[in-house]
Parts: C-alpha cells; sequence; structure tokens
C-alpha cells in the first residue's frame, strides 16, 4: 500500500475536511480527493462520509487510522531527526497573542533558538481565531490561544492562567471613595474614562461582568490595539484600564499606577498551548512544547 495515500489518508483524518487536509499537505483539493478514492478502490471500503461541511469517518476509517497513524507518525520523527544538512537547525513557527507571546513566550524559548542543538524560531501574532486558522493551514507549528479548540484536527494543553487587574494613575484612585466602590460598585468608576483594545471594551466588560455583573457604562476614551500601549496610556493618566498582571506588574511596583480594586475572585484567563494532532512527534515542536510547560509553572 502507497505510503502517500496513507499520509493523505490520515491527515484528512485529523483534520475533518479534504481542504484543511490540502491545505496541510500543500495539495490541491481535487488532489487529495483523488488519492482518497484510489486508497478506497484498494481497499474495496468507504473509509470516509461526505457531509455538508467536511468529512466523517467510516468505523473502517477509524480502525484503519488507529492501526496506521502511529507508524505514519514514528516515520516522520525519524526523518526530521536526521536532517540533510545538521548544520542549518529545524524552524518553529510560533504564534499568539502579540503581549504574552513576546513578554512570555518568546524570551522561555529563547535559549533554545539558534543553538547547536536549537531550532531558528519564527513568530507569528495574531487573535486566537487567525492563529488556530493558520495552525490549520499548516503556517504555524505551534499556536498559544485564548480559546480551546474543538475538533480531532487540534490537541491543547492548558498553559497557565493570567489575572486581569483594573488599574489607573494614581490621580484616579486618589478621586475615588473606596466605600462607594465598595458598596456601589461599577456604578463608583463611570465617572473614569476608560481604555481598551477595542471600541467593544473586550477587557473592560469581561472584568465588569466577572467582578460588577454589569456592563461598562462609558464608551472609550482611548483604544489601542497592543496591551502595551494601554498600559502607557493608563500610566500616562488617560484613564482606567484592565490589564494582565504580568504585563502591568512592573508599573504596580514602581507607582506608576494603582489597582482600583481587589476583588474576592479576581477575573482569570486560560492561554491553551495548542499543536496539530500527531505533530507532538516532531522533536522540535516536542522541545519547545515542553519548555514553554515547564516555564509556565514559574509565571504563577
Amino acid at each position: 500500500m502507497d505510503l502517500a495515500l496513507l499520509r493523505t489518508f490520515v491527515t484528512v483524518h485529523r483534520a475533518g475536511s479534504f481542504t484543511r487536509a490540502a491545505a496541510l499537505l500543500g495539495l490541491s483539493q481535487p488532489a487529495v480527493t483523488s488519492q482518497i478514492r484510489t486508497l478506497e478502490r484498494q481497499l474495496g471500503k468507504p473509509l470516509f462520509l461526505r457531509q455538508a461541511r467536511g468529512v466523517t469517518p467510516t468505523t473502517i476509517g477509524d480502525e484503519l487510522a488507529h492501526k496506521v497513524a502511529p507508524h505514519l507518525d514514528a516515520l516522520v520523527e525519524i526523518a526530521e531527526s536526521c536532517p540533510d544538512d545538521e548544520s542549518s537547525p529545524t524552524t518553529l513557527h510560533l504564534a499568539g497573542p502579540p503581549e504574552f507571546t513576546a513578554e512570555r513566550a518568546l524570551p522561555a524559548l529563547a535559549e533554545l533558538a539558534g543553538t547547536s542543538r536549537g531550532f531558528a524560531l519564527r513568530a507569528s501574532f495574531g487573535a486566537s481565531e487567525e492563529v488556530l486558522e493558520g495552525l490549520a493551514a499548516g503556517h504555524h507549528d505551534l499556536a498559544i490561544s485564548t480559546v480551546r479548540p474543538r475538533g480531532a484536527l487540534f490537541s491543547a494543553t492548558a498553559l497557565c492562567d493570567e489575572e486581569h487587574v483594573l488599574v489607573a494613575a494614581p490621580r484616579w484612585a486618589e478621586r475615588l471613595d473606596p466605600d462607594a466602590l465598595r458598596l456601589k460598585g461599577a456604578p463608583a468608576l463611570q465617572d473614569l474614562p476608560v481604555i481598551d483594545v477595542h471600541e467593544s471594551l473586550p477587557f473592560v466588560s469581561r472584568y465588569w461582568a466577572s467582578v460588577f455583573d454589569a456592563r461598562p457604562a462609558t464608551p472609550a476614551t482611548v483604544v489601542a490595539p497592543d496591551l502595551r500601549a494601554v498600559l502607557a496610556c493608563a500610566s500616562a493618566g488617560a484613564g482606567l484600564a484592565v490589564l494582565p498582571r504580568y504585563l502591568c506588574a512592573p508599573a504596580l511596583d514602581r507607582g506608576a499606577v494603582v489597582a482600583l480594586y481587589d476583588p474576592v475572585v479576581p477575573p482569570l484567563r486560560t492561554y491553551f498551548l495548542v499543536v496539530r494532532t500527531g505533530t507532538l512527534a516532531l522533536p522540535t515542536v516536542a522541545r519547545a512544547h515542553e519548555e514553554l510547560l515547564r516555564a509556565a509553572a514559574s509565571w504563577g
């Protein structure tokens, strides 16, 4: 049986779609369809049921994938670990949200990148939906997402939790009555300008809903699509903002911003480390995955 046909079959089985599989394999969709039909003719049995969106494996298809996938992954691992040019490290393509990737993930991988036993590193920034689409299409090897993906195409591992803090420059904190804030909650903050990454106030809205069981009553005064810019504006006195603690901790320590509220249960957001199913068999992906999980243990 042709290994190329089996490789295409396993990719379709994991992707759940001829279109996604074609993107991952660098083939046209008709070529993938033709290869699956050839394999089905050789076996004399259907392997997939065509649906309106994607495909579903038959019982025979599931059994075949269970038998052959581990062996194909092992072959890929052998090929990956024996490059033609040992002086050229394998390249790892990492994608994730700009601030977390820049402040947390890239420094954690810096020691591995470029060493004689390491790999070259390429980073891309984007929202969770965008980086997961890129991972599915084969543009990235490893993705950091705030959304846990569903389906057999991906394998996701919880990486760390991110605590959100309501902050502002000290001059705004001095205008607030702590008792009023404790008793009234969100209404006590309605006179303060608001800073966020988007007009929809994603960070402020999530905090308001979690802590105050309310919606923000004030539109954004400043919108900047990067949390580091939001922090800079808050430090300069432009208004209140909701920021990850890891990002604003240095500013809190030096007094550039202060925490306006200390909820009993602070809002958390979970980051997930996501790979395409089966690719943890690749040494470069496995090393980066392991290193990020090890580093995350100290981020709390």
